[in-house]
């Protein structure tokens, strides 16, 4: 896989210092009523690259979107006032927010700002040419560092990379591409990969790509219950995609063609209705009646998936077993997440689920690498091109000459 400039890379070059640098991280964090902020992974993450660049003597701005707004509309709600005091508190200094600042920002070395909202410009998402050129000229150095817009086209991800003077990867942007390139590229073997979530639809194309490339596809959740009817296994009343019944065979029986397999649930926990305080009986995968609703794998299937994890080389994770934000539904995800952790192999997870239950069980230290994206890496598992990353690589390849 190719590979972009880094930040570090033009640090070493002596090209940063006393220049203009321009971050686009994402700082897309989640609010409460009030604009306090819930959650703040995505800036703790954006650190690095910030500190890179004020080590390196840069005059450095940051910019981020922030929820939906309306593209020449300024809400309050919209503002990264929040985020922008947020980071200041994490760095011991004043961030201040620049507001219309697409037409100019004065800035001086050792100096930080934030841009607001990035989203507000109008020609943001539509990846105007001329709002990235006016961009690119606030700037020296173009960095991206946010993974998880990598997949759209947009003047502050796109455009703007295409004019810069100089154009890189930052440092999470830069290790995520490596991660997934050691997962996709050049994998240990056996390579054992787990798609979990709710609809076989949602997942179709990365289900096919890895279908491809992988030694083991673990599949889970509602995406296993339309493996199961394809396997001619009954599923009851539960959440299934008949019309893909077809598309999950192709899958299984190009994984047979290459000698590998796509292991179906043995055993199921079922129950009547989602709930936290709601019967449930383990059955035989064969033995789920027309009352059933299967909502996790069972203690066999858990153990078996367990064994084969162990047994990995490279494991690629996304998505649950189960509705495991219930606790009757939640122990094949627990049993998937502690068998990965527990595991010699190097492992890469993202998506929002997964992370949620990589924090519920408390075993982040153990996945070998967390993925901050979520339409981006699951683009990524799809094979698909990045358009951020491909102007990136289009950069580098004018730089080196």
């Amino acid at each position: 896989m190719k590979m972009p400039l880094s930040f570090s890379d033009l640090i070493a070059q002596g090209l940063v210092q006393g220049r203009r640098v321009l971050i686009r991280s994402d700082l897309n964090v989640p609010l409460d009523t009030h604009g306090a902020i819930l959650e703040d992974t995505r800036i703790r993450a954006s650190l690095a690259c910030v500190r890179m660049a004020l080590e390196a003597g840069a005059a450095v701005m940051i910019t981020s979107h922030l929820g939906r707004p309306k593209e020449g509309v300024f809400r309050p709600e919209d503002s990264l006032a929040p985020v922008a005091s947020h980071l200041a508190a994490l760095l011991g200094r004043e961030v201040p927010l620049r507001s219309r600042w697409v037409e100019g920002v004065a800035i001086r070395p050792g100096e930080l700002v934030m841009l607001e909202n990035c989203r507000i410009n109008p020609g943001e998402k539509g990846n105007d040419e001329l709002l990235s050129r006016k961009m690119a000229a606030l700037c020296d150095v173009y960095v991206n560092d946010a993974f998880g817009t990598a997949h759209r086209a947009e003047a502050t991800t796109h455009g703007i990379a295409r004019y810069a003077p100089l154009a890189c990867a930052g440092p999470l942007l830069a290790a995520e591409l490596q991660a997934l390139s050691r997962v996709l590229a050049a994998p240990k073997r056996p390579l054992v990969a787990i798609v979990g979530g709710s609809k076989v639809s949602t997942k179709l194309t990365v289900l096919r790509h890895l279908a491809d490339r992988v030694d083991q596809l673990i599949v889970g959740g509602g995406i296993a219950n339309t493996f199961m009817l394809a396997a001619g296994l009954p599923v009851g009343h539960s959440l299934v995609e008949p019309g893909l019944v077809e598309e999950a065979g192709a899958v299984m029986a190009a994984m047979r063609a290459r000698g590998a397999v796509v292991p179906i649930p043995t055993d199921v926990v079922v129950a009547g209705r989602i709930a936290d305080n709601v019967p449930t009986q383990v059955k035989a995968a064969a033995a789920v009646s027309g009352d059933d609703m299967i909502l996790d794998i069972g203690p066999e299937t858990s153990a078996l998936l367990a064994a084969q994890i162990q047994a990995a080389g490279t494991i690629v994770w996304n998505g649950p077993m189960g509705v495991f934000e219930h606790a009757p539904f939640a122990s094949g995800t627990e049993a998937v997440a502690r068998a990965i952790a527990g595991s010699k192999a190097f492992s890469v997870a993202g998506g929002g689920e997964t992370l949620a239950a990589i924090a519920r069980y408390g075993v982040a230290a153990h996945i070998g690498y967390i993925s901050t994206g979520g339409g981006a890496f699951i683009e990524m598992l799809e094979g698909k091109a990045l358009p951020a990353v491909e102007a990136l690589i289009v950069r580098a390849e004018e730089h080196r000459g």
